[in-house]
């Protein structure tokens, strides 16, 4: 059996303004080993940080930030961060905008409904916006990127996904792959505002995480190129040796 994770996992970082921020280190993976802690970062929305905060984020030696915001998502509310950081946008536009105003219109939605656009907007974010999460993973194989966060508005579909691949590349099990996911649900205080009104199983459902949408955007991630290792390598550019590297530079 395998060994059971520490309960701190995932290790929180706490902001006064922001939420969500976590070290991916301490995660086992299929070879024994562990995730560097200090390495990688995924988090919510960056955009109003204290200068506490800030420093908070200095002092984790930050020298890349991965924004996968829409372009006026970010344009509307910038991130703030430490001198000497570097943004690099990879924008994953949303795709759930327009539908999600038609629900909240509706007096008849449900969370159901909520759930099932999510899920179209989870296997579209894997699908057509694979190539965001290619360039991550360039982002990743360069040492002097770390330490490297990358995070969303709520950072927990768009960032949640790009933390599924990155820990699934680095050789952790679905079960691990989903601890993290889930635990959006205990970091996260919801600073995301919904539009006045929004019922409450609706506001819920989008509030929430959903591990039967990720394991389904995972499976559709990897059904074009037949496992999980053509994935890897044709799909988000890690052939064996940039794999090895990779799990070298990430892995204890």
């Amino acid at each position: 059996m395998r060994p059971a994770e520490p309960d701190s996992l995932p290790r929180a970082v706490p902001l006064r303004a922001a939420s969500n921020l976590r070290d991916l280190g301490g995660w086992r993976v299929a070879d024994g080993r562990r995730v560097r802690y200090g390495r990688v970062f995924r988090s919510a929305s960056l955009a109003r940080l204290t200068e506490e905060d800030m420093a908070t984020l200095a002092a984790l030696g930050l020298r890349t930030v991965c924004d996968f915001r829409g372009e006026e998502e970010a344009a509307r509310a910038p991130s703030r961060l430490p001198p000497g950081v570097e943004r690099v946008a990879l924008p994953i536009e949303p795709t759930v905008g327009a539908s999600l105003r038609d629900l909240l219109a509706r007096e008849a939605s449900t969370g159901e409904d909520v759930v099932l656009l999510l899920g179209r907007a989870y296997t579209d974010y894997v699908t057509t916006h694979l190539h965001r999460y290619r360039r991550l993973f360039e982002l990743l194989l360069q040492p002097k990127r770390h330490a490297l966060l990358f995070h969303c508005s709520a950072g927990k579909d768009r960032t949640g996904l790009g933390a599924a691949l990155l820990l699934m590349a680095l050789g952790a099990s679905r079960e691990t792959v989903m601890a993290d996911y889930v635990a959006t649900d205990r970091l996260w205080r919801r600073e995301y505002a919904l539009p006045a009104g929004t019922p409450r199983p609706l506001a819920e459902a989008l509030y929430g995480t959903h591990p039967h949408l990720l394991e389904a955007a995972l499976d559709a991630a990897v059904e074009p190129f037949g496992d999980e290792a053509g994935l890897l390598e044709h799909g988000l550019g890690l052939d064996p040796p940039r794999l090895e590297a990779l799990r070298e530079l990430l892995l204890e």
